[in-house]
């Protein structure tokens, strides 16, 4: 399976949905780095499933547990071990899947890839159970990026419909980070979290899933990361962020309304801004070439909706190859975008230290 991913920060994901554990080893992090674990803890909570109605109901601590990479609190240059034991699992709740696929799901097609023999509990190695290690390393490289002068924040830009404030392209700041409301969803206007509550308890009352979009947004990022061509700011992100289930689509600055415009309403223009070089607009979402301009870097994720609901489907049983109705059981999240917000701030922050970091092991410069 494809499940490592880095040139620079190489990391590898393990684990199934109804595994043990779920796990990741990630190596080319820098030595004498000092891990904040409560931090770090806070972080993993905001991904965690169990924590009201508008999430699933199984209910996991995902508390990392470190087996190697770290020594008196910092990373030892070792390769980083941690793992995420799973306490609350009910493989039993899938058996019928391995002949009667959901749809929408990757039931089918893992089935014909690995000729019947993957795990079908909880969707396996395709469960969003897998965003759990990948929210923990990114935990720990927003950490470091942070300590370089570099936030990544996001939020929940639309549920259903249901519109939050967009990030500003050109002003984006630490301070828009801190003025989130993190809980029950995710937003800059509580009055559209409070609708988007709203659209996702009615899609559940009616067993039914919804999806929606996360808006990311990267500061203090300086101008020249990034390579052209397959090494480009976009390629990196992009890679990671298609590794979070149920992710449909993504895009940077503009995105698709830019196929709408014309060069010169799209061209954002150099100024010079107190002798650093900036730009009057971002419709190019802070990447040029795949290289960083030194503005807010914005990109946005849509997530389709949630694949396994309550009410009735139709689908094909693979032993007799005749259609029949399909009742799914167990637990699930009605909309899997208020828990993929950390997810995606996670990708882009490994993706930003696999662009940033040397990955040899060495201390970061000056230290912390």
């Amino acid at each position: 399976m494809s499940s490592g991913w880095g040139e620079h920060i190489r990391i590898t994901i393990f684990g199934q949905s109804h595994s043990a554990a779920v796990g990741v080893v990630a190596e080319g992090l820098p030595a004498g780095f000092p891990v904040d674990t409560e931090e770090l803890a806070a972080f993993m909570k905001r991904r965690a499933p169990g924590q009201g109605p508008l999430t699933t109901a199984r209910r996991e601590d995902d508390l990392p547990e470190f087996l190697s990479g770290i020594a008196a609190g910092r990373l030892c240059g070792a390769p980083l071990c941690m793992i995420i034991r799973s306490t609350d699992i009910r493989p039993g709740d899938y058996s019928a899947f391995a002949d009667t696929p959901r749809p929408g799901h990757a039931d089918y097609t893992a089935a014909v890839k690995y000729g019947g023999f993957q795990d079908a509990s909880g969707g396996g190695h395709f469960s969003g159970r897998l965003t759990a290690p990948l929210a923990a390393i990114g935990g720990i490289c927003l950490q470091i990026l942070r300590s370089l002068g570099v936030s990544v924040g996001a939020h929940i830009a639309s549920i259903g419909g249901v519109c939050d404030e967009p990030f500003d392209p050109v002003r984006l700041s630490e301070e828009d980070f801190d003025r989130r409301v993190l809980s029950p969803l995710t937003v800059l206007s509580p009055d559209a979290g409070a609708k988007m509550a709203e659209v996702i308890a009615d899609a559940r009352a009616r067993q039914d899933s919804v999806g929606g979009i996360v808006e990311c947004g990267v500061t203090g990022l300086p101008a020249g990361i990034g390579d052209p061509m397959f090494g480009g700011l976009e390629n990196r992100i992009a890679s990671l962020v298609f590794g979070i289930p149920a992710v449909k689509g993504i895009e940077f600055g503009s995105g698709f309304a830019a196929a709408a415009m014309h060069g010169s309403e799209h061209n954002d223009r150099f100024i010079n801004c107190d002798g650093t070089v900036k730009t009057a607009t971002n419709n190019h979402g802070g990447i040029l070439g795949g290289i960083s301009s030194g503005m807010p870097l914005i990109f946005r994720a849509a997530f389709k909706p949630t694949p396994s609901i309550s009410l009735p489907q139709r689908t094909l049983n693979l032993k007799t190859m005749r259609e029949t109705e399909l009742r799914i059981s167990g637990r699930h999240d009605p909309c899997v975008v208020p828990r993929a917000v950390p997810c995606v701030e996670a990708a882009a922050a490994v993706a930003l230290c696999d662009a940033m970091l040397p990955g040899d092991g060495r201390p970061l410069k000056g230290g912390r």
